[in-house]
């Protein structure tokens, strides 16, 4: 039966050898072994051996291991390697990066960065300037006393952010580094050793960066950005303060060049000073903007100045330590008169006292400087002094009180005064009809009025550009001085010419000449001829900053 299911299996290639032909004759004559015997022969038979896959090399399997801690590490401080501290009143972002050069990065947005070479090692720390916090800076503005302790503040707070990247990082660097491990190798303990050697890696490139740290790279920084225009204007790092006198000089010579344009373009010979005219430059509320002393300084030179009357606020604090930046008044190339603001000292005004060229004025007392006939009272409140209540506007009505008797006495006395000063507007007006001019400051801001007793109240703008306070409002306080034109005979006031800088940035420099209208022409005349070559200039037609009685030329 088998042999016959057999032959009736198709064959279709049948042989055509007649040898291969009787051949298969007789082995499908021969009957097949039982299935046992085949099932235990298949079960000894040896399998025939596959090709051998050979373990990879030592070296590639560390240079592997590295890879996926590196790429791990990385990413786990991409992702979660930030953190956020106060730095001061700014708030900041820090990062540590890889790097092939390390160093440290600082991007102050909108303005761009500043690069500097702290290290070298494989990682760099960017920090990022988020945001100036109001609430702090306010705070600041509100309290100058506390600039004394910013230094040692912003130092801890440095610190204080540096050890928390420091831990922050060393958990990033693990969690990356482990979890890429893992999805690499898919066994635990490879991926542990990939979270140890990033930690390692970690160690070693924060400790070449602590032997190679060099804290003089803050003495030659990278700008880029808008940030690239810092040091022509005031000089990288290293001569930021050594060779402030750059950003003075450029900011003296725009004054100076802006006033031979006026001078070279005007065509109205409404008013032109001559030598014998006397010239007092008024300024006020400096608040230790030392850019200041070369501004006046420029003024002095450019418009023959006779006096200078500066009405207080001179000084931000009133300590001691910052006396020493009153000491550029006496060469300034003219007789200085000061009158105390409320962020003048005593200590401060007794300083002054002492320097050469400086007249004090308080009390009431009255000088005669440069021909002029001047009488001054001091502020009586020290607002930086938190521990005394201000005594507000009832002092200075008094203080004011005290002038106007300075002024009759000087009156009855044949020696009547010229100009009154008084740091504060509400001061200086007490002596209403007791003087033909009274100068103050204090309100960072001009203002020109003609008292109803025919005193004219002229009030400076910051003359320092608000000095600190000049970041607490959206705009940058402009740099404000007046030069003052008085007759040498009569003493009164014939013109006088507006300064106006356009503060931080300094965009823009104006000068603007005012008449007052009780000097029309006709009713004192002018000089005839030529003005000076060297004196100032006059200008176009302007509109005067105060009252309607004000008649610009």
């Amino acid at each position: 039966m088998a042999r016959a299911a057999r032959s009736r299996t198709p064959n279709p290639d049948p042989p055509h050898n007649p040898l291969h032909r009787l051949l298969r004759t007789w082995f499908d004559g021969v009957p097949a072994p039982p299935a046992t015997v085949r099932r235990t022969y298949r079960s000894r038979r040896t399998a025939p051996t596959a090709p051998l896959i050979e373990p990879p090399h030592p070296l590639a399997r560390s240079l592997g291991l590295i890879a996926v801690t590196v790429l791990g590490a990385w990413l786990g401080l991409l992702l979660i390697g930030r953190v956020h501290a106060p730095v001061g009143p700014m708030d900041t972002s820090m990062a540590l990066r890889p790097s092939l050069t390390g160093g440290t990065t600082i991007n102050v947005p909108p303005l761009g960065d500043l690069e500097l070479s702290s290290h070298y090692a494989p990682v760099r720390l960017d920090v990022d300037v988020d945001r100036l916090d109001p609430v702090r800076s306010q705070a600041l503005v509100d309290h100058p006393e506390r600039f004394a302790g910013l230094q040692a503040e912003v130092t801890h707070d440095v610190t204080r952010g540096t050890l928390g990247l420091a831990l922050h990082s060393c958990v990033a660097v693990a969690s990356g580094a482990t979890a890429l491990g893992l999805a690499v190798y898919r066994r635990p303990r490879r991926a542990l050793a990939a979270g140890g050697l990033a930690l390692a890696l970690l160690a070693a490139s924060a400790g070449t960066a602590y032997a190679t740290w060099n804290p003089r790279s803050v003495l030659e920084p990278k700008f880029s950005g808008l940030l690239s225009s810092a040091p022509s204007v005031v000089g990288n790092a290293r001569n930021i303060v050594s060779e402030f006198n750059v950003y003075q000089k450029e900011l003296a010579r725009l004054v100076t060049n802006v006033t031979k344009l006026y001078d070279a373009t005007s065509t109205l010979p409404v008013y032109q000073p001559d030598p014998t005219t006397i010239r007092v430059l008024h300024v006020s509320d400096i608040h230790l903007n030392p850019g200041s002393w070369r501004i006046i300084a420029s003024l002095v030179k450019q418009y023959r100045i006779n006096v200078i009357i500066d009405t207080g606020d001179t000084m931000d604090h009133g300590s001691a330590a910052e006396n020493h930046f009153l000491d550029p008044v006496s060469a300034l190339g003219a007789p200085y008169v000061w009158v105390r603001g409320n962020h003048d000292s005593r200590s401060t005004q007794k300083y002054l006292t002492r320097r050469a060229h400086v007249t004090v004025l308080d009390h009431g007392k009255a000088a005669q400087v440069a021909g002029v006939r001047i009488a001054g009272v001091g502020d009586p409140q020290f607002t930086p002094d938190r521990s005394v209540v201000a005594a507000g506007e009832p002092a200075e009505r008094t203080a004011g009180g005290r002038l106007a008797d300075s002024l009759r006495t000087q009156r009855l006395a044949g020696t009547p005064v010229d100009i009154a000063l008084a740091h504060n507007p509400t001061a200086v007006t007490e002596a209403d009809g007791l003087a033909p001019l009274a100068l103050a400051g204090h309100l960072h801001h001009r203002e020109n009025t003609l008292l109803p007793q025919g005193t004219r109240l002229m009030v400076e703008g910051s003359t320092g550009g608000g000095g600190l306070r000049a970041v607490q409002n959206k705009k940058p306080a402009p740099v404000e001085a007046s030069v003052l034109y008085l007759d040498r005979t009569t003493k009164r006031l014939q013109a006088w010419d507006e300064i106006t800088l356009g503060g931080l940035g300094l965009s823009r420099a104006e000068v603007s000449r005012h008449l007052p209208r009780e000097n029309q022409p006709g009713a004192t005349p002018a000089p005839s001829g030529p003005p000076h070559p060297s004196g100032p200039p006059s200008g176009p037609p302007s509109r005067p900053s105060g009252s309607p009685s004000d008649s610009p030329r």
